[in-house]
């Protein structure tokens, strides 16, 4: 998407009833080859709902208890305390700074949050994601999308001032601005999407990942040189060049199956740099 993604309106489902739509902006005009991207996208994308068009207000009611006390459970938790720890070292501090830029705020967008109904993990995750809101006044609106996300979990997420999402970006959103992409344990194939819709120096240095490690997925390649592995993370494996990864530490049970693996990625390009001529193809196994 070249802006943000069309937003989902809870409000009165009904299978008669057309869902009401934020339609994004479009942005200014680029090259050919993005064009080319962008039509490829747009193809793929497809407007989604959730299947179920009623929702159990005792079960909404269950769903916002639960994730109230999780987030005050991790709030409290030394996981939590050494996260943000982490986040306000000078280091990386300084390399949120940088991806802000003039800009005052930092949109966070989550891909495969999974179901918060269903699993502790994700509701952890979300959790974790509305803290980092409520402690740093950089971070932005958040918006949402997992295609098995039911309209309840809809309702709970936009109750906790999240936006769902109504478009399945299948990952492909440009960084036309600041954006923290919050991705814990997602399919790699997302990862590599979102890196090649913005496989641009000005685009990759608009994008703060956290999410699973590229080191680990480079480090795997070495191991296991695979076809099929390797060419859904090529664009993650030529971007491992150019990237600063900071590993998140896990401390107990309940961190270590929401968070393991998870690591903060930024990529520090100069401005110089051509990604263009930069063989990805040079990753990928016949």
């Amino acid at each position: 998407m070249d802006a943000s993604a069309k937003i989902l309106n809870t409000e009165k489902p009904s299978p008669t009833e057309d869902w009401t739509i934020v339609m994004p902006r479009r942005g200014k005009k680029t090259r050919s080859f993005n064009k080319i991207l962008i039509a490829e996208q747009q193809r793929e994308e497809k407007l989604w709902t959730p299947i179920d068009l009623e929702t159990d207000p005792e079960r909404e009611s269950k769903l916002m208890q639960k994730m109230q006390i999780c987030i005050q459970k991790l709030e409290n938790s030394e996981f939590f305390r050494s996260f943000l720890h982490q986040m306000q070292y000078p280091d990386m501090l300084a390399k949120f700074l940088k991806v802000l830029g003039q800009e005052t705020k930092m949109l966070m967008v989550i891909y495969g949050i999974g179901s918060i109904e269903s699993f502790e993990p994700p509701r952890l995750q979300l959790s974790l994601a509305i803290l980092m809101k409520r402690k740093f006044d950089w971070i932005g609106e958040i918006e949402v999308f997992d295609p098995i996300i039911s309209l309840m979990e809809s309702k709970v997420l936009t109750s906790l001032g999240c936006s769902v999402l109504s478009i399945n970006e299948q990952g492909r959103r440009q960084a036309l601005k600041p954006t923290l992409f919050f991705m814990p344990h997602c399919e790699a194939e997302l990862y590599n999407n979102l890196l090649q819709v913005n496989w641009g120096v000005d685009k990759l240095n608009r994008i703060v990942l956290f999410g699973n490690s590229f080191e680990a997925y480079e480090h795997h390649m070495s191991m296991f040189k695979n076809s099929v592995f390797v060419n859904s993370r090529k664009h993650i494996l030529a971007v491992r060049r150019f990237t600063k990864e900071f590993i998140v530490d896990t401390f107990s049970d309940d961190s270590f199956r929401a968070f393991h693996g998870s690591s903060w990625h930024f990529f520090g390009l100069d401005s110089e740099t051509d990604l263009q001529t930069l063989d990805v193809k040079h990753f990928i196994i016949a």
